[in-house]
C-alpha cells in the first residue's frame, strides 16, 4: 500500500522527489495545498480503499509523505 500511495502522492504532487524523501515538508514546499490535500485523500478512497476524513486533520498531521502514510495505515487498520 505504502508504494501505491506514494505514486499517487506523486502524481498529486506532479514531482518524485516526494518518493525519495519521507520527511520533506509538502507545504513548506509548495507541493501541496489545501486543494491538493482533498484530492488527494478522495484518490487514497478510490484506489487504496482507505477513507481519511477531512475533519480533525491538521496541517502538521499531514506535512510530509511519512506523516500521510502514517495515517493512511492508521485509517486501514481501522477498517
Amino acid at each position: 500500500m505504502k508504494e501505491k500511495f506514494l505514486d499517487l502522492l506523486a502524481e498529486i504532487c506532479e514531482d518524485d522527489v516526494v518518493k525519495e524523501d519521507l520527511t520533506i515538508d509538502l507545504f513548506e514546499e509548495e507541493l501541496l495545498d489545501s486543494l491538493a490535500v482533498a484530492q488527494l485523500l478522495m484518490e487514497a478512497e478510490d484506489r487504496l480503499g482507505v477513507v481519511v476524513p477531512l475533519t480533525g486533520i491538521e496541517r502538521e498531521d499531514i506535512s510530509t509523505p511519512e506523516k500521510i502514510i502514517a495515517l493512511i495505515e492508521q485509517k486501514a487498520s481501522e477498517a
